[in-house]
């Protein structure tokens, strides 16, 4: 078994955070209407992608009835599929769409993850859920060897990423702390022995933001260009 499938093997089955567990299997239970004809996956979901990635995207938890339905981060909501449309529009992706396994989609140069792996009541991990979650973080950045930009998707995965690098390497976070905000940037150390990283900061691609203008098309554009370019 190679690191991948073993760190990937042990976030699936993980269950330190007891909450998080009954709402998921609860939610995978009862399912939504429109849904009521599928099997949800209900469990902890592991990150997806290109694992030569340069790019790393970290969002905060999965959806309820997105990523803990489908299995696959970002995949089966409103925010994923904003998010695979930008990516499809920027090269990183093969198809603008994410149903789930066996649909075709690929990530190239990108790697999503999230700073929590269970699907939390009302979006809102607790400080002790997020510090559970935190080691696979650290895992998965330390196994993208590759890895130049996390791109932030939003508040707690900017400071999920900062928590890392602190872990890290301590002396690497610039002082005053990096603050959160659409295109915010930050270099910081995030794998031990590893060149440092930029963190980039956007706006998550929620309906709270999409649909009041808050975040655009255009600024995850942005984003994700910038994020290119930081790349090469």
């Amino acid at each position: 078994m190679g690191p991948w499938e073993r760190l990937n093997g042990e976030i699936v089955s993980c269950a330190r955070c007891p909450r998080l567990r009954a709402h998921c299997e609860e939610v995978a239970r009862v399912k939504r209407r429109a849904f009521r004809d599928q099997t949800y996956w209900g469990r902890p979901v592991p990150g997806f992608g290109d694992t030569r990635a340069r790019v790393l995207f970290c969002g905060l938890a999965p959806a309820a009835h997105g990523a803990n339905r489908t299995g696959r981060m970002f995949t089966g909501d409103d925010s994923g599929n904003w998010l695979y449309d930008a990516l499809h529009r920027a090269g990183f992706a093969t198809r603008s769409m994410s149903s789930g396994e066996g649909d075709g989609l690929a990530l190239r140069d990108a790697f999503i993850t999230a700073a929590a792996r269970c699907a939390p009541p009302d979006n809102k991990p607790s400080p002790g859920e997020l510090a559970a979650c935190a080691p696979f973080l650290d895992r998965e950045l330390a196994l993208l060897d590759r890895v130049r930009v996390v791109v932030a998707l939003g508040q707690i995965a900017w400071n999920a990423t900062l928590q890392c690098a602190l872990r890290v390497d301590p002396a690497s976070l610039p002082s005053p702390r990096p603050k959160f905000g659409h295109g915010a940037e930050a270099r910081v150390r995030v794998a031990a022995g590893g060149a440092p990283v930029t963190l980039l900061g956007s706006y998550h691609p929620s309906r709270q933001n999409t649909n009041t203008g808050r975040l655009t098309r255009g600024m995850l554009d942005d984003v994700l260009e910038r994020a290119r370019e930081l790349a090469e």
